[in-house]
């Protein structure tokens, strides 16, 4: 069982930066890949940025590559998402999801992920 909370959303201007951060529970982090959806207000929820257990991998959606970083710290059992030159389409709320798998894989389908998180909101103003 994994207990996924994440923090850091907030109002902002377009153009501004803002870190989301993921903490998980347990011991068995870094057994986990994982990654960060949004949903957008009428719309379906989406893939934005995925990584590996161990961190060598990642992979982004088209609309946030070169603007968005995803990152994680085993040790502190916490993966991250730096977002750079956020724009109002980014506005949603994000969450961050883990999927079991011992092999450095990433994920970019929802139904691949075992354990979601409650979600922060982003809101990006022009």
């Amino acid at each position: 069982q994994v207990q996924l909370v994440e923090s850091g959303g907030g109002l902002v201007q377009a153009g501004d930066s803002l870190r989301l951060s993921c903490a998980a529970s347990g011991r068995t982090f870094s057994s986990y890949a994982m990654g960060w959806f949004r949903q957008a207000p009428g719309k379906e929820r989406e893939f934005v940025a995925a990584i590996s257990w161990s961190g060598i991998n990642t992979y982004y959606a088209d609309s946030v590559k070169g603007r968005f970083t995803i990152s994680r710290d085993n040790a502190k059992n916490t993966v991250y998402l730096q977002m750079n030159s956020l724009k109002p389409e980014d506005t949603a709320v994000y969450y961050c999801g883990a999927s079991y798998n011992s092999f450095n894989y990433v994920y970019i389908r929802g139904e691949q992920y075992d354990y979601w998180g409650q979600g922060t909101q982003v809101t990006v103003s022009s």
